[in-house]
């Protein structure tokens, strides 16, 4: 019915949620225009008839770098992944034996769909700050001239501001952990490519020296979603929620930055979660890229 094959171990929900930090400037298109130069942003509506613009890490679009992470990864034999599987964007080979297709999904137009298994959410700036213009120089060939013809003008585009914080989520429904691995991956390769044009790249923000990561392996949801109010706009105090949300497990004591299992769930935090998600990653490289 589904489309995926039968797996040989136990299927599990994963979930990994994050703050990212702007480590500079960065473009991040507006919805679908192209050669708009606008910064995507969600309006908030606050109490009373109070607004506020904030700048928007869409979904959709760390989704679409994600699958290029993961296309576009560097085969043994010189190839790139795309090219190994003979899958590509936006010819998906929605084949069951894609390590791509069968977690990210795919559709072979009237043959063969696979379903999706990771979905992604958040992206809502904390901070309040609206997008800065500026201005940067271009190739000759590519300066844009005002409506007589004659005058070159620079380049004039949006960008997000340095240090805003993304607060992210992947969530993956029914993998076997093997499944999951190219999407722990996808994760971490992405996050120096996140954005349109240059410049590129975002980081795993910190707190109190460990990176503000949470990674749950579940058939019961135990712990607590660290997922900040899209209204909150103080960055310490989406910080202290995030970190006092990851420690609320039902029946176990965790700190942030430690594991816990308890039954039928498993959460690591902190450089826990980072140091598994790049075990996964290692395994998924070994698996299909470098063996």
């Amino acid at each position: 019915m589904t489309g995926i094959n039968k797996s040989d171990t136990q299927r599990y929900h994963f979930d990994i949620y994050a703050i990212l930090e702007g480590a500079q400037e960065m473009y991040f298109g507006h919805e679908v225009q192209v050669n708009v130069n606008q910064v995507e942003r969600v309006t908030i509506e606050g109490e009373g008839d109070e607004k506020m613009l904030k700048c928007y890490l869409s979904p959709t679009k760390r989704r679409g770098v994600e699958r290029r992470a993961l296309l576009w990864a560097p085969h043994k034999d010189g190839q790139l992944l795309s090219d190994t599987l003979k899958c590509g964007i936006p010819k998906t080979c929605a084949k069951i034996t894609c390590p791509i297709c069968y977690v990210y999904g795919a559709l072979e137009a009237g043959k063969n769909t696979l379903i999706g298994r990771v979905t992604h959410g958040g992206g809502v700036a904390v901070q309040a700050l609206d997008a800065e213009e500026k201005q940067r120089a271009m190739h000759p060939s590519d300066l844009v001239r005002d409506k007589n013809g004659e005058t070159p003008i620079p380049f004039r585009r949006e960008y997000n501001e340095p240090g805003l914080f993304y607060p992210v989520y992947n969530h993956a429904l029914s993998v076997s952990e093997t499944e999951f691995m190219p999407v722990a991956y996808a994760f971490l390769d992405s996050l120096a490519r996140l954005g349109a044009g240059n410049p590129k790249g975002a980081k795993l923000a910190e707190h109190e020296g460990k990176v503000l990561l949470v990674v749950d392996k579940y058939l019961v949801p135990k712990g607590k979603r660290p997922v900040i109010s899209p209204h909150t706009t103080n960055p310490k105090e989406a910080k202290d929620y995030f970190v006092k949300q990851t420690e609320s497990v039902r029946d176990a004591t965790l700190a942030f930055g430690e594991s816990t299992e308890v039954d039928m769930f498993k959460r690591w935090t902190g450089d826990n979660a980072l140091a598994q998600l790049e075990a996964w990653s290692e395994t998924f490289v070994k698996t299909h890229l470098v063996n």
